[in-house]
């Protein structure tokens, strides 16, 4: 590196985002993660080993991927090249893989490759990554915001290690703060700012444990603060015009699959308090309304049923209702609905009842329908026995006489097995007064 290259590089630093220039420089200063790089810990022994193994890296935005990467390679003293999959291709890899076996025979220098968002790569592209990976021509360290399982091909799952990086949480947040606020020389402590404790906490919030953001936020929020006292107060609303608030959800992503899930089994667990937060957060990221609804509807159906009959019409009301009015009113039948199925008695017999129903009917040959239940609308099928010895149940006191309707080799199946909550305990009371030991759920 020549004497020119140093300048450029210093004076790149010094105009680089706040976020770049508080990059630790060490393990030590690497905050959060600790479960990771922590002492003792998996990634920490082997960088410190030095027996460095590809890669995949698993996290939010601004958890520490690229920062992490880079530390690994400073720390092996390997060399450290970086891909984009958004502007990369194939013959990006192919130019990075001659280097690096130039590298490797000319000095014996490692090549550790990083690829932001890796999960952005084709086939074809993640394809050309395999043989270099296998031979060892370089260390790859892949970086993705999602699920490597679903996002990148197995090939290169089963010659890497997934790792999994959390958002940092508020204390670590706190000391990434507290350092860029206090350094003299890549942070902000020339310009004498004073964070009060409103406004750090709103910064800790709306920034979502992601440090580039709120390190980001911060520099704007100190830039624009008026001075006082040779001091620059930041405020919360400084703060709040300076952040981006972002959430994570992403409609095609790990967070709405989550969210969606988490959503259902509060619902299910008879949660309201916890389904409506989960409803709130599909809102406020902007979840297609009638998404929620139809979620809604197959909820009232698998999961209250005949415990309450009268949920699913309340569920296809709030599509309807959805449908009709559009958002954001529609987020009140939606919490409507919500509320109601998480606050009422719960049944899945109906959905265990067809499924076992369908699960005969694709093991067994399809059994004759017995002849006293079909119609006979000519002659000829009335003199084949079709309709003999039906009795029209409406004739008989209480509107019921018992009778065998499945098909012959199959009498005695039972499918349907109803619950004791609320109204399909009324519903078995009255199957057992009609049909006696088939719905006894006495032992």
């Amino acid at each position: 590196m020549t004497l020119f290259d140093d300048r450029r590089k210093a004076i790149l630093n010094r105009q680089a985002p706040l976020a770049t220039r508080m990059r630790p420089r060490n393990l030590d200063e690497f905050v959060g993660q600790e479960k990771l790089v922590g002492a003792g810990r998996v990634v920490r022994r082997m960088i410190e080993r030095d027996r460095l193994h590809s890669m995949i890296l698993w996290g939010p935005p601004g958890s520490g991927k690229t920062t992490l990467a880079q530390l690994i390679s400073g720390v092996t003293k390997s060399y450290f090249a970086e891909l984009s999959a958004v502007s990369s291709g194939v013959r990006d890899i192919r130019k990075e893989a001659a280097d690096a076996q130039h590298r490797i025979g000319a000095t014996g220098t490692r090549t550790v490759l990083f690829i932001d968002e890796i999960h952005r790569f084709s086939k074809s592209q993640q394809d050309a990554l395999l043989p270099h990976v296998e031979a060892g021509t370089f260390i790859l360290i892949g970086a993705t915001t999602e699920n490597p399982s679903f996002e990148v091909i197995a090939p290169l799952l089963s010659r890497t290690r997934v790792y999994t990086m959390e958002s940092i949480d508020d204390d670590g947040m706190n000391r990434i703060i507290a350092s860029a606020l206090t350094d003299l020389e890549q942070g902000l402590a020339a310009a004498n700012p004073i964070l009060n404790d409103e406004a750090r906490s709103f910064l800790l919030s709306a920034s979502n444990g992601d440090a580039r953001s709120a390190l980001n936020a911060l520099e704007i929020a100190v830039e624009s603060a008026p001075e006082e006292d040779g001091r620059r107060i930041v405020t919360v609303d400084l703060v709040e015009q300076a952040i981006e608030k972002r959430s994570r959800y992403d409609r095609l992503g790990d967070m709405h699959y989550d969210t969606i899930s988490a959503f259902i089994k509060s619902v299910r667990a008879s949660d309201p308090d916890a389904a409506i937060y989960y409803l709130a957060r599909m809102i406020d990221a902007g979840e297609d309304p009638m998404f929620i609804a139809r979620r809604l509807v197959i909820l009232a159906a698998e999961d209250i049923g005949l415990a309450n009959p009268n949920g699913l019409a309340v569920a296809v009301a709030a599509q309807q209702a959805v449908s009709f009015i559009g958002m954001p009113e529609g987020r009140i039948p939606l919490a409507e609905a919500t509320i109601f199925l998480a606050s009422a008695p719960k049944s899945n017999s109906a959905y265990l009842a067809i499924d076992k129903a369908l699960g005969l009917v694709r093991q067994s040959r399809d059994e004759p329908v017995p002849m006293h239940l079909r119609n006979a609308p000519t002659r000829l099928m009335e003199n084949m026995g079709y309709g003999k010895d039906y009795q029209y149940p409406h004739d008989a006191p209480g509107h019921f006489k018992p009778s065998e309707n499945l098909p012959e080799k199959l009498q005695g199946s039972q499918f349907y097995e109803p619950g004791e909550l609320g109204a399909e305990k009324q519903i078995a009371d009255r199957l057992r007064y009609w049909w006696g030991e088939r719905y006894d759920t006495d032992d």
